[in-house]
């Protein structure tokens, strides 16, 4: 027992000591961490590449969110010269839309006046009721994170994120 618990110390003082030369473990074997229908790296990783691609298409500085599924903040990158107030609205929209399984942009038409969903947006902390904010779903449909975007219009923030969504139903 002693000498199980001395090599498994020992294997995350190792982990520890690489991480911070840059170098991964490749001992240890994460995949019993992860949660079922989760978004992984690699996968948040395209879904960044694709929406920064769109951003740049269109000459847009934008700050992305990626959620997983449980609404953690998974992946994020804030372009140069992208708005320092758009960095929580951002990570807010990614985390709406997976607390609430929806678009930010169908929940602001419930969130108007006079509608069921009216005054949400000063509830659990604070949440973002306009677009930008797209569920992340996988090939069969599985909700499996969310992203959020801030730094242009509306419309703008909606056509990034939703580029970003897309590439996981390919």
């Amino acid at each position: 027992m002693r000498k199980k618990l001395i090599s498994v110390l020992q294997s995350i003082l190792l982990c520890i000591l690489y991480s911070w030369g840059g170098y991964v473990c490749a001992e240890q074997d994460a995949s019993k961490f992860y949660l079922p229908n989760d978004i992984t790296q690699a996968q948040a990783e395209q879904v960044m590449a694709a929406a920064v691609k769109k951003a740049v298409d269109n000459k847009l500085l934008m700050n992305i969110a990626i959620v997983d599924a449980g609404g953690n903040l998974k992946a994020f990158v804030r372009m140069d010269g992208a708005f320092l107030a758009s960095i929580d609205i951002a990570i807010k929209k990614a985390k709406t839309a997976r607390s609430l399984n929806m678009s930010t942009y169908e929940l602001s038409k419930l969130a108007q006046p006079g509608n069921e969903l009216y005054g949400i947006e000063a509830t659990n902390g604070g949440m973002a009721i306009f677009g930008g904010g797209e569920l992340i779903k996988n090939k069969d449909g599985l909700i499996v994170g969310a992203i959020g975007v801030s730094g242009g219009s509306v419309a703008e923030d909606m056509t990034v994120a939703q580029a970003g969504a897309a590439v996981m139903v390919k």
